[in-house]
Order: C-alpha cells, then sequence, then structure tokens
C-alpha cells in the first residue's frame, strides 16, 4: 500500500435519477457529463486532471494537487447551477437535472484495488447524500444546484477568500444516522439566501423575523397600554 495523498475530494449526485426512464436517464448522463465539462472549463478547473470515479447519477473525483481551492469552492456550484438554468429551459420535470455538490479534503489513497480507500471520501460523500442538503435543494425549487462544504473546507476558504459570501452559508449538522454519521457542515444555494454564517439552518437566526399567523411582526417595540399597531392589530401583555 502506497503512502496516501492529501486532496481536494467532490462528489456530486443528480436529484431524482432513479425516477427516470431508461432514456431519460441515459440522457442524463449525457448532459451531466457535458455540464460538468462545461462547468470546469468555465472556473478555470482543468478537468482532465481529475481522477474520476463514475455512478451513472453523479460521481466521485480526486482532484490533482495543484487545484486551486477557491475556484472548485467558489466557482463551480454557482457556473453548474446557471449551465443547467439554461439546459432545463422548455423541459418536461422529469428531465430536468438538479445537481447535488460536496466538497471536503483530506488523505486519499490512490492505489486502491476498488476504489479510493479515505476516510475523506467517505465523509464526502456522506455529504452529498445527507437529508439536510436534499432538503435545502428541495426547499429552492427556482435552484439547480445546492453545495455543501465541510466545516474545515468552509473556514480555510469560505471564511478566508469569501468567493462566495460567508453569510450566504447555512451551518447544519449532516446526519445519516443508520450510516453512525454526523458533522458540522455549510450549505449554500447559488442565488438563494441560505443561510447567516452562524446558526444551524433549523434555527432561527438572530433579529429574524418570526411568523405569526393573520397578523404583523414588530421588533424593539415598546409600548405602553392598548396601542394599535396597523389592521387592528394589538400588542398583548407578554406575561398573559
Amino acid at each position: 500500500m502506497q503512502d496516501p495523498h492529501r486532496r481536494v475530494v467532490v462528489a456530486v449526485d443528480m436529484e431524482s435519477y432513479s425516477k427516470r426512464s431508461n432514456v431519460l436517464q441515459h440522457r442524463a448522463q449525457v448532459a451531466f457529463k457535458q455540464i460538468m465539462e462545461e462547468a470546469c472549463a468555465e472556473a478555470g478547473l482543468d478537468r482532465d486532471s481529475w481522477r474520476v470515479q463514475p455512478g451513472g447519477d453523479g460521481e466521485l473525483a480526486i482532484l490533482p494537487p495543484q487545484v486551486s481551492e477557491r475556484a472548485v469552492v467558489g466557482r463551480l456550484a454557482p457556473v453548474v447551477d446557471r449551465l443547467l438554468r439554461e439546459h432545463n429551459q422548455g423541459l418536461a420535470p422529469e428531465a430536468k437535472i438538479r445537481l447535488r455538490l460536496a466538497v471536503h479534503q483530506g488523505l486519499v489513497h490512490l492505489d486502491g484495488a476498488n476504489g479510493f480507500p479515505s476516510d475523506a471520501v467517505v465523509h464526502v460523500c456522506r455529504l452529498n447524500d445527507s437529508p439536510q442538503l436534499k432538503q435545502a435543494l428541495r426547499t429552492h425549487r427556482g435552484a439547480n444546484a445546492a453545495l455543501i462544504v465541510s466545516d474545515s473546507v468552509y473556514h480555510d476558504v469560505i471564511v478566508h477568500y469569501q468567493d462566495l459570501r460567508p453569510d450566504q452559508f447555512a451551518k447544519v449538522t449532516a446526519e445519516i444516522p443508520e450510516n453512525n454519521f454526523e458533522a458540522t457542515a455549510w450549505i449554500h444555494v447559488p442565488g438563494e439566501t441560505t443561510g447567516n454564517g452562524g446558526p444551524r439552518a433549523d434555527e432561527p437566526r438572530p433579529g429574524s423575523q418570526v411568523p405569526v399567523p393573520a397578523g404583523q411582526v414588530f421588533h424593539g417595540v415598546t409600548t405602553h397600554g392598548p396601542t394599535q399597531f396597523g389592521n387592528h392589530n394589538t400588542m398583548g401583555n407578554p406575561r398573559g
């Protein structure tokens, strides 16, 4: 067994692939490959130097040592989202392609007999398959791609260089209980406001408005007596 190499690892997966007919799966695979090639070229990434393990509905890629981590994290997902938006125009819902992308880094053995032995590889695949990332893509129906990065990638690349705004990442605990997997990660959906670079995605953000049915929301208001606030809304006794 050779010594491992520290590499950036990327996992990409297609939403609702198994629900497609054989014909649509074939078309989706062709389109997926073309879009990834175009996106890498536009982002300044040499895809020919990637070690790619295809998976039908996606891929696992081990990137070369000289790769620009800023380009991978900051450019790839937004470009993929735009190219998919162009590709999906006019297509039936069942034929559209939407992708989940995950980025991590760590030690990888490149001489595996049937893949790439590596905790980093397992980690990035779990991030990509996490319910939290799948839910982010389902929630933002207008988006065509969603990105999740590990905690180390977020702090090393996003926070320091801000090619993507840190406050547009939502902090989550990516969990797959049946695989005993739990990890802090950060989700970004291009073109959408998904977080503020701090709280978990399922927690209220500081200063955020909490919806109240059939009324209005006010913050930082001090009132005395039966004051009215438009549309006959009243401020009740907070102790009541």
